[in-house]
């Protein structure tokens, strides 16, 4: 087989999965470096790894926005591959520092500007010429969702349907973590995703619907394998943007995530009194964020799994036609929040997204997938990908699906 050296930047709940997992697939890599702004964070999850699987990696202190510093650790590491789970701001400028010392790149997330809570692939989808004439390969998105989902999309265009019309990607997290209120990744991040106004592609166009928290909003309840009826609410999310340009015969697609009312509730009290501002404001002489301050005072995501409990349900209803009749399959994955805690020390929603990043990188560090150029999940060869979730600790299946959505 062939090894590896992987180069992690971030500290958090994902990077700490996206290490542990690559610690436990060593006969894959044969070198691991975790960097971070905060090397006592990596220091720890070095700790954590060795107690639990024996092995030994390397961390670095580094600082994401400096490309020049981040060039400086990829030659003196010489990784194979950089797998990027910081902030989505500093995507670009990691990319930059992988074209400049001439490393493959991948991540978990799309770019999205500071100062303004929107995001899209189109700030990374120009790096695709850059990439392809150095011979390098950049991929996309690959999480649980975005990266999971685009993978199943690919796997039914290429086993379970004849042409796909309609995807319902469709995320629930019906886990508890005892706290009054918390994200389950990133403060700034997730609020920022959520509170955006919502769109979906239907017929060749994007429709725009209301945010989560305003009147309007489109919702209905979904019974989810395991977790049962729960309310789940349209929402905007990246890989809805490279399915509706890659999957053929698409007519539509949507993205559904279930949000408790005590979760809706709070983020509306704090969005009214204006916690989840992004721009500036004047504090006792000083310039603060307010989104920033918040983050600040809520549970940290990477601590939270101690005491979750239950079940993440996601998955993708997809419906086409198969040798000219109609079709729809579900193929969706269950992840136990404790069962992740036993084995890697966080929840399961960095558990979801951790996993696939490290089959990524797994598969681009073997040669599996390879390329020249930018690459979401989705127009790669999808059957390595879903052979090692089942191994990798998130089992897939596949159901016909006979239920209703909204039309």
């Amino acid at each position: 087989m062939i090894m590896g050296r992987v180069l992690i930047i971030g500290a958090g709940g994902v990077g700490r999965v996206v290490a542990h997992k690559c610690a436990q697939a060593h006969d894959v890599f044969n070198g691991i470096m975790l960097a971070s702004r905060s090397v006592e964070k990596c220091e720890k999850i070095r700790e954590e790894i060795k107690g639990r699987t024996g092995v030994g990696i390397e961390v670095a202190k580094v600082d994401a926005d400096d490309t020049a510093a981040l060039v400086a650790l990829i030659r003196s590491f010489k990784p194979e591959l950089v797998v990027n789970v910081a902030l989505p701001y500093q995507d670009l400028k990691i990319m930059d520092a992988c074209l400049e010392a001439g490393v493959n790149y991948m991540d978990t997330a799309n770019y999205e500007p500071v100062d303004v809570a929107h995001f899209e692939y189109s700030y990374q989808w120009a790096y695709n010429e850059r990439f392809r004439e150095k011979g390098l390969m950049a991929v996309l998105g690959c999480g649980f969702d975005p990266g999971v989902s685009n993978v199943f999309c690919a796997y039914a265009q290429k086993h379970l349907l004849d042409e796909i019309n309609y995807i319902d990607i469709l995320d629930c997290n019906a886990g508890s973590h005892g706290h009054p209120f918390a994200t389950n990744f990133n403060p700034e991040i997730n609020i920022r995703e959520v509170t955006q106004t919502v769109r979906h592609w239907d017929r060749d166009k994007w429709v725009q619907t209301p945010a989560i928290l305003d009147a309007g909003s489109v919702h209905f309840q979904f019974d989810y394998p395991v977790a049962g009826p729960r309310e789940s609410y349209l929402l905007y999310h990246e890989e809805l943007e490279s399915l509706a340009k890659n999957i053929k015969g698409l007519k539509r697609i949507r993205f559904w995530m279930t949000f408790s009312d005590n979760y809706l509730t709070h983020l509306r009290v704090l969005q009214n009194v204006g916690m989840t501002r992004i721009d500036e404001v004047d504090y006792e002489g000083r310039k603060i964020v307010p989104i920033r301050f918040l983050k600040a005072l809520l549970p940290d995501p990477a601590k939270l799994g101690e005491n979750y409990v239950g079940k993440t349900v996601i998955g993708n209803v997809m419906t086409g036609t198969k040798a000219g009749k109609g079709r729809s399959v579900y193929i969706y994955n269950v992840c136990d929040h404790e069962e992740a805690f036993k084995e890697v020390g966080a929840q399961a929603v960095s558990y979801t997204t951790g996993v696939p990043a490290m089959i990524c990188a797994m598969l681009m560090v073997n040669g599996t997938w390879k390329g020249a150029g930018v690459f979401n999940t989705e127009q790669l060869d999808p059957d390595p990908f879903m052979d090692a979730l089942n191994k990798y600790g998130l089992p897939w299946h596949l159901e016909e699906f006979s239920g209703r959505l909204p039309e």
